[in-house]
């Protein structure tokens, strides 16, 4: 308790660090206002079955990832998963489009070019988003003629989410850092005190009771150091461990190791996954006078359901690999190794020391991918249990992941500061690694 108090004494003292923290608090503040004006045409009044159908299913996360907004019909209804989405597909178009690819090696000028891109594209999902979205708002909560209610409202849905992009620049600006990450973190926690006091409630009102909950809270606890493991991945792979795995056994006695984890690609591969599985839903249009979705869609529609899972698990294990492959370049690595006059004894320097680090990394991955999308399906698994979804969700999973994510790396900024102007860090044992094993990464 001492050291969190002179801690927090330091993070005061440095003006710049204060100034930070207070402005993010600011911004913090005017994201969870907006996500409850309701939109114009809409009486809040009439949205209790709304609110309750969209606590189930694919529509409770993505309740979850607004930070209530979605149930409450609210102006940031969307958040920020449009934007996540048009990232995807950016990313996915610097692998096949030449174009796309000379502006990543553009440096700092590409990387403007391809924003503004994302940008552009993202505002085309929300138009497409927007109208599946008020489609499942029920009629008796409209209070305005459809037509000019399917208007302003694709109109203020699309300029909520652009907003709460522009809410997250400030903070990666101006804050702490990691804007769009912080965001998406801050609608996770607002719904955690509501999923975990419904879940008590009902384990004293019905099986298992008080027993039963500290149970689930103590696995939870698991869960959340396993989940803190998995984000920061291993710091660094003994040459010696790396050379069994591709079946080199000839290798020196001195214990020398190669900057590569286990999991490098950290909670990256799930929001991509994430926002992918919400498309079909997003995408589908809810009659209100009782349109059966098809089965494709209703498939989808529920985060317990073999082919939910199953593709979900597939996704991550998939943009694990692409996004390891995009963040790490081997053929760097060899040539920087070279270059400072480093070595791995029993390799040749250069393209033998590249193709080894690039077998050593796709070795190593699979296994981090799998247990990455086992963490993330565990809800499924806690649903099934019979504990409620809007507390599984808290069990691995994309929220607990991208929860643990983001607070690593928030502190990591903050003990920056702090290490930069020479005052003790957050922890004795040493420096906080966020997901980027050291260096703070955003969204």
């Amino acid at each position: 308790m001492k050291k969190l108090i002179q801690t927090l004494k330091n993070i005061y003292k440095i003006e710049d660090l204060r100034y930070r923290i207070i402005f993010t608090l600011g911004i913090i503040l005017i994201y969870r206002l907006g996500s409850k004006v309701v939109l114009p045409g809409v009486d809040p009044e009439m949205l209790t079955a709304f609110a309750q159908r969209t606590t189930q299913g694919v529509l409770g996360l993505l309740d979850m990832f607004s930070g209530g907004a979605f149930s409450n019909a609210s102006v940031f209804a969307l958040g920020i998963m449009p934007y996540i989405s048009a990232s995807i597909i950016i990313q996915l178009m610097t692998i096949a489009v030449p174009y796309f690819q000379r502006l990543q090696k553009e440096g700092e000028s590409g990387r403007r070019k391809m924003n503004q891109i994302t940008r552009y594209l993202t505002v085309i999902v929300l138009v497409l988003q927007a109208p599946a979205y008020l489609t499942q708002i029920p009629d008796e909560a409209k209070i305005m003629a459809q037509t000019p209610f399917l208007l302003s409202s694709i109109v203020i849905l699309t300029s909520g989410t652009i907003f709460v992009m522009w809410l997250g620049e400030r903070i990666t600006d101006k804050g702490i850092g990691n804007g769009i990450s912080l965001i998406i973190m801050i609608g996770i926690i607002a719904r955690f005190p509501f999923a975990i006091s419904s879940e008590l409630t009902d384990r004293l009102n019905g099986q298992g009771g008080l027993v039963a909950f500290l149970v689930e809270i103590v696995f939870l606890f698991l869960v959340f150091v396993v989940s803190i493991l998995l984000v920061q991945g291993t710091r660094r792979i003994p040459v010696q461990y790396a050379k069994r795995i591709i079946g080199n056994k000839q290798y020196g006695g001195v214990r020398q190791y190669i900057p590569l984890k286990v999991n490098a690609a950290g909670v990256m591969p799930i929001i991509f996954a994430q926002a992918l599985m919400f498309l079909p839903l997003s995408f589908a249009r809810y009659g209100a006078g009782g349109q059966i979705m098809s089965k494709f869609v209703a498939a989808f529609a529920s985060y317990t359901s073999i082919w939910y899972n199953l593709i979900f698990a597939l996704l991550i294990i998939l943009f694990t690999y692409f996004y390891t492959a995009i963040t790490i370049n081997p053929t760097q690595m060899a040539e920087d190794m070279k270059k400072n006059g480093g070595f791995i004894p029993g390799v040749k320097p250069g393209k033998r020391t590249a193709e080894f680090i690039d077998t050593v990394m796709s070795r190593i991955t699979l296994p981090g991918s799998i247990f990455l999308a086992i963490v993330a399906i565990l809800p499924a698994f806690a649903g099934l249990l019979g504990i409620q979804q809007n507390f599984a969700q808290f069990f691995g999973g994309t929220s607990l992941l991208i929860l643990v994510g983001v607070v690593l790396d928030t502190l990591q900024q903050i003990e920056s500061h702090l290490l930069m102007r020479h005052y003790d860090g957050l922890m004795k044992s040493g420096r906080i690694k966020g997901r980027a094993g050291g260096y703070a990464s955003s969204i």
